[in-house]
Order: C-alpha cells, then structure tokens, then sequence
C-alpha cells in the first residue's frame, strides 16, 4: 500500500470539504503558471482584426507563453491573481468537490450503487452551487492573469484594488460578469471532472485492475484532466472572454461566442487547449491524490482511538 491506508470510518463531510479546499488550493500553487498561459493564450487576438495571425501573435504555445511572460513582465507574472485563485480554490472547491459525495447520496437516496445519471445530477448541482458562492474571486483571478505589467499601466494593483475597482466602476453586477458561462463551464467540467474520476476508479477496482492507492487515484485524475478539457475548452475561451472584456465589448456570453466565431473561426474556442490539458491534467494528479491522501489522513487523526488496556 502506497501512501495512508484506507480507513475503516468514511470520511465525513466536513473532512471531504475541508480536504478539497486544501487540496485543490496546493494543486493552484504548483500549477499557477501554466494556468496564466493559457489565459494569455485564451484572450490573444480579441482586439485585433479578423484572424490573429502566427506573425502578430505575441505568444506562441505554453513554453513560449511562459518565456515572453518572463522576459517581458518577470517571473512573478506567472502567479499573477494566486491570492484570488486561492480565495476561489478554498471556496470554490470545497462545494463543487467537498461535497459531491452527499449530494450523489441525496441523490441516490443513500444507495451504494449510483447510476451515471445520479452522478452527473450531483455534478451539475455542486458545479453550479460553488459558481453562486466564488464567482467574485473567479473574475478577479482572470483579470488578473490577463494584465500585462510592461508596456502600460496595470488596471489593478492588488486583489482588494481589484474587487474595489470593479465594484467602483462596473456596479456590483461586475463582480458576478459571466456567471451563466461560468455555471455552464462548471457544471461541465464538474461533471467530466468528478463523475469520469469517479467511473475510471471503480472500473479499475471492480476488475481488481489496481488497488485504492496512489497509482489508482494517479490514473483516474489523468484520465479525468484529458476528458475535461476535450469537453470543456470551448465554453472555457468563452467564459475567459467574456469576465476579462471591457464594460460594453460583448452584450452577452452569446455574443462573444458569436463574435469570436465570426473573427476568429471555429478554432478560436480551443485556443490555448495545450496549456488547458496540461494545466488540468496535471491539477487533477496534483488535487485528486492530495483529496483522497488528506480524506484518509483527517479521518485517521478525527477518529477517536482505543484506549490499551
């Protein structure tokens, strides 16, 4: 057995909440950077003419990305917004991820065995939930990520100048830009995220393929990052868009789908997809084994222990 050993006790929902947030947060802090990249890439070419051709391109793939950001803005731009991913990871996370499994019960009505439609039910509903509580930090994270230090000067200079700023010019309703695409992403993602973990785990259990450990939890995480990011890259461009757009730019989510189809081509909605499958393949090995070694950890030090006689 590879890592802690599976605990006799389930983990309670207060160990799986808590557990996701941490989890999900140190998943943020070693993948930040290529989660900036594809940002950068996501957003490129929406104010220039019909199509952002190889030669006007300021970035070029994930690496080239990362090295015209550090030789232009300085390697700390690469963590550019981490304090508002964090904020948004501890409670986004900690709903959309924490609390999966009781809903999944609820449900399935406390049956063991939950059907893919059940699975995808509490996907959905957790995805969207923990859009209705960190949208805000979500907003800022993005605008962050998109500003470029040289070159002119930064729309926000901390994550409070941000949230203050928004609110100061773009209402209350700025915070919450591109909450629909967001539920719709999240409810996506969620789903190819959570449920596809979920079914690649107990097929590799049920066919006594691999045992609960580490390698098990490595190769569903994995599996799971390639398949978000096939489904969800697209609503994802648009959301990017979208909550980093100037006030008034697009009418609507639909209209900057719209836009960009007709500036842009079909393969605008899969910019920067390198960045987004390494980015989430490599947050869902990272998040994922971390869940399920912090479950068993905070299980294991919450359970009250035998007294020797």
């Amino acid at each position: 057995m590879v890592g802690f050993k599976a605990t006799e006790v389930p983990p309670t929902a207060t160990v799986k909440f808590l557990g996701a947030g941490t989890a999900a947060c140190i998943a943020d802090l070693i993948t930040f950077p290529l989660d900036t990249a594809k940002v950068r890439l996501q957003i490129q070419g929406e104010r220039q003419g019909p199509v952002c051709t190889a030669a006007s391109a300021k970035y070029r793939g994930v690496l080239g990305t990362i090295l015209t950001m550090v030789r232009t803005e300085g390697a700390s731009s690469l963590y550019n917004g981490l304090v508002a991913g964090l904020q948004r990871q501890m409670s986004f996370a900690s709903v959309r991820i924490g609390l999966y499994d009781s809903v999944k019960q609820f449900y399935t009505k406390g049956s063991e065995h939950a059907s893919i439609g059940s699975r995808l039910l509490a996907g959905s509903t957790t995805g969207a939930l923990a859009v209705a509580v960190a949208q805000p930090t979500d907003v800022v994270k993005v605008r962050f990520q998109a500003q470029a230090r040289a070159g002119g000067d930064r729309r926000y200079q901390s994550t409070v100048d941000a949230y203050k700023t928004i609110a100061r010019e773009e209402g209350f309703r700025g915070l919450w830009k591109g909450t629909s695409p967001n539920v719709v992403r999240n409810a996506i993602v969620n789903c190819a995220e959570l449920v596809t973990y979920d079914i690649i785990k107990d097929a590799l259990l049920k066919a006594n393929l691999m045992t609960d450990d580490l390698p098990c939890h490595f190769t569903s995480a994995f599996g799971a990052g390639f398949c978000t990011t096939v489904i969800a890259s697209p609503v994802d461009v648009v959301k990017t868009r979208y909550m980093n757009s100037a006030l008034g730019q697009y009418s609507s989510a639909g209209h900057c789908a719209l836009t960009m189809l007709q500036k842009e081509g079909p393969r605008a909605f899969y910019k920067g997809f390198m960045p987004s499958f390494l980015r989430l393949g490599s947050w869902n090995v990272v998040m994922f084994v971390t869940y399920e070694q912090l479950k068993r950890a905070l299980t294991t030090a919450c359970t009250p222990r035998e007294a020797p006689f």
